[in-house]
C-alpha cells in the first residue's frame, strides 16, 4: 500500500540526508555561505517523521498528508527547510488520490506537479539554479515518462538521474555558485533524499552511493562530482542582511493580510518566506532587524518557536570547517612533490602511479593558466616542487608560477611531452634536494625522442614542402610534421619507422587516445611488431583527445 510505502521508506531516506548533512553544508553559498542548508533540511524531515509516526496503523493517505504538512510547517528550519516544507506538503497531497495499493506513474507524474505548483506559490522571487529548479526537472522528466509504458520503479530510477543531472546543471544558472565551485546545496539536498527514498523503495533502506561516484550507467552523481571543488569563502557578500529570522504565527484576526505581510517582510530584509494558512503560519525573513520583525508580528497574533541566527558568523565556521578538513586531507608535508600536466585521465593515472602528486588538466589546445600551476604547486603539500609542462606552450606559465610561488621552492623540468614527463619520474631520487633532481631529471628526457599523429583542420605543408590538406593523417617527430597519409596505422608505422633508421632504439611507449577504440589500437601493435620486431613495446591508453597516437623511442 502507498501508505506503508511512505511510512517505511521516508524514515529512511530522512536519516540519509542528515548522515549527509555536513556534506551539504559545505556546499551551501547561496543565497548566502552560511552553511547550514543540510542541517536545516534534516530537521526538517526529522519533524515530519515524528508527526507521521504519531499516526495510528491504519491512517489513510489524507491522514498522511496532513500529518506532513503540519509536522513540516511546525519543523521547517531556514530557507531550504521551509522551502523543503512546501514541496513534501505539495507532494504528499497530490499522492491522496493515488490508487491505494501503490503509486503509479501516473500518480507519481502528479505528485510532482502539484509539489511544484506548491512549492513556487510560497517563494514570492523564485531563483533559477536552485532546489526549485530541480524539482520542476524532475516534475518534466515524470511527465514525459508518465506518457510512455514504464513501471513504476523504472520511473523513478529515472527521476533519481534527473534530478543529479538537474543537479550537475545548477552552476551554469547560478553564478555564485560557479564562483565558488559547488553545485546548489538545497538542490543537492533534494536530489539526496528522492535517491535514498526510491533506494528504501527498492530494498536497499539506508544505501546511497558515494558522491564521487555513479548512481548508474549513466553517471549521473559522476556528473555532479565533476562540477564540484569546494572553494573556502572568506567573503560576507552574499548578503546585506546578517541574521535568519524565523517563527511560528498565530494570526489573530481571520482577516490577517498575507499579501501586507510579505510586502514588509521583503521592505526589512529578504528570501521572505510566508508559508501555511490562516491562523497558522511559518515565517522566514533575512533581515538586519529582528526585533522590528517580531514587533511588527506581535501586533496581528502571536509568536512562538523563535529562532535567530548570525549568518555571518555560520558563514565563518563552514568557512573554518572546510580548511580543517582540506588541512587534514594534505596529511603531513613533503619534502619534494611534483606537478604535471596531462591531456587524458590514461596519462594522469600513469603519472600519479609513478609519483606525482597532482596532475593539471591540459595539453596542445587547453593550455592550463599561470594561475592553474601555481594553485597546483600549493596543493602538492611539500617544501619543494618539481613542474612538468608537458608541452611546450605550457612551459613559459608554468616558469611564471614558479616564479610566483611563495609557499615553497619549486622548478621546471622543460618536458615537451607526457612521455618525457614519464621518463623524468623514473629518476627521481626522493631523498634528493631539489636541484639533484631537477638535474637528473633533465639530462633524463634528453634522449626521449617523440612523435604523435594528428589529423589535418586546414591546408598546410610538411617539413619537406608537400601538400598537406584537411583532414589528412599527419605524423609528427619532434615538432616536424615529416608523414602524411590516409591512415593513422600506417602513419604510425612510417614514422616509427623513420625515427629508428635515424637512430636505433631500444624501447617505444605508446598511447591510444580517445578516438582510438581497443581494437584498432591493438592491430596497430600488431602492425609494429611486424615491422621492428626488435623494439619492446610499452603500450598504454592515455585517453588523450585529437592525438589517437603519442609515443616515445627510447
Amino acid at each position: 500500500m502507498i501508505t506503508n510505502v511512505i511510512r517505511t521508506c521516508f524514515p529512511a531516506a530522512a536519516k540519509v540526508v542528515a548522515d549527509k548533512a555536513d556534506e551539504i553544508n559545505k556546499l551551501n553559498v547561496f543565497p548566502v555561505p552560511d552553511g547550514d542548508t543540510g542541517t536545516n533540511m534534516s530537521l526538517t524531515l526529522n519533524t515530519v517523521v515524528a508527526e507521521v509516526e504519531a499516526l495510528p496503523k491504519d491512517a489513510s493517505m489524507a491522514d498522511i498528508a496532513a500529518a506532513i504538512t503540519h509536522g513540516s510547517l511546525m519543523g521547517a528550519r531556514g530557507n531550504s527547510g521551509v522551502i523543503t516544507s512546501q514541496i513534501l506538503r505539495g507532494i504528499a497531497e497530490g499522492l491522496v488520490e493515488a490508487h491505494s495499493s501503490g503509486a503509479t506513474p501516473a500518480d507519481i507524474a502528479a505528485a510532482l506537479r502539484n509539489g511544484v505548483k506548491v512549492a513556487f506559490k510560497a517563494v514570492r522571487k523564485p531563483v533559477e539554479g536552485t532546489i526549485l529548479t530541480v524539482l520542476r526537472d524532475v516534475s518534466a522528466r515524470a511527465d514525459q515518462l508518465e506518457k510512455s509504458r514504464i513501471t513504476t520503479p523504472e520511473m523513478l530510477d529515472a527521476l533519481v538521474i534527473e534530478a543529479y543531472e538537474s543537479v550537475a546543471r545548477t552552476p551554469e544558472l547560478l553564478p555564485v555558485l560557479k564562483e565558488n565551485g559547488v553545485v546548489d546545496s538545497g538542490a543537492y539536498g533534494l536530489a539526496t533524499l528522492i535517491e535514498a527514498f526510491v533506494n528504501a523503495y527498492e530494498g536497499k533502506a539506508g544505501e546511497i552511493s558515494d558522491f564521487k561516484t555513479t548512481v548508474d550507467s549513466d553517471d549521473a552523481k559522476a556528473h555532479v562530482a565533476n562540477v564540484v571543488d569546494i572553494e573556502i569563502n572568506d567573503d560576507w557578500a552574499g548578503s546585506e542582511f546578517r541574521y535568519c529570522t524565523e517563527f511560528l504565527f498565530h494570526a489573530d484576526s481571520e482577516s490577517f493580510d498575507e499579501d501586507a505581510t510579505l510586502r514588509y517582510l521583503a521592505s526589512m530584509g529578504d528570501c521572505e518566506l510566508l508559508v501555511g494558512s490562516n491562523p497558522d503560519y511559518k515565517i522566514h525573513v533575512h533581515t538586519n532587524r529582528p526585533d522590528r520583525v517580531l514587533r511588527h508580528m506581535l501586533h496581528r497574533g502571536q509568536i512562538f518557536n523563535v529562532f535567530v541566527h548570525n549568518m555571518d558568523l555560520e558563514a565563518q565556521e563552514r568557512t573554518e570547517g572546510i580548511r580543517a578538513d582540506r588541512e587534514e586531507a594534505k596529511g603531513p608535508r613533503k619534502p619534494l612533490g611534483f606537478v604535471a600536466v596531462a591531456a587524458g585521465s590514461g596519462q594522469a593515472d600513469i603519472l600519479r602511479s609513478l609519483g606525482v602528486d597532482v596532475v593539471v588538466e591540459g595539453g596542445q589546445t587547453m593550455n592550463p593558466s599561470t594561475a592553474d600551476i601555481l594553485k597546483a604547486i600549493e596543493e602538492a603539500n611539500a617544501d619543494a616542487v618539481v613542474v612538468l609542462p608537458d608541452n611546450g606552450n605550457i612551459r613559459m606559465a608554468a616558469e611564471a608560477a614558479v616564479e610566483a610561488c611563495d609557499s615553497c621552492q619549486a622548478a621546471v623540468v622543460p618536458t615537451k611531452s607526457v612521455l618525457q614527463a614519464f621518463s623524468a619520474m623514473f629518476v627521481v631520487d626522493a631523498e634528493g634536494s631539489l636541484e639533484d633532481n631537477v638535474e637528473s631529471m633533465t639530462d633524463a628526457i634528453a634522449d626521449v625522442r617523440d612523435g604523435e599523429i594528428t589529423t589535418a583542420v586546414r591546408d598546410s605543408q610538411a617539413a619537406d614542402g608537400s601538400p598537406i590538406h584537411a583532414g589528412d593523417v599527419m605524423g609528427i617527430e619532434g615538432g616536424a610534421i615529416t608523414v602524411v597519409g590516409s591512415d593513422v596505422e600506417d602513419v604510425t608505422v612510417r614514422v616509427i619507422n623513420r625515427m629508428q633508421e635515424d637512430e636505433e632504439g631500444d624501447t617505444l611507449t605508446i598511447l591510444a587516445g580517445s578516438d582510438l577504440d581497443d581494437d584498432a589500437f591493438e592491430h596497430l601493435l600488431e602492425a609494429i611488431g611486424e615491422a621492428q620486431p626488435d623494439l619492446e613495446i610499452d603500450s598504454h591508453r592515455g585517453e588523450q583527445p585529437l592525438y589517437p597516437v603519442v609515443f616515445s623511442i627510447e
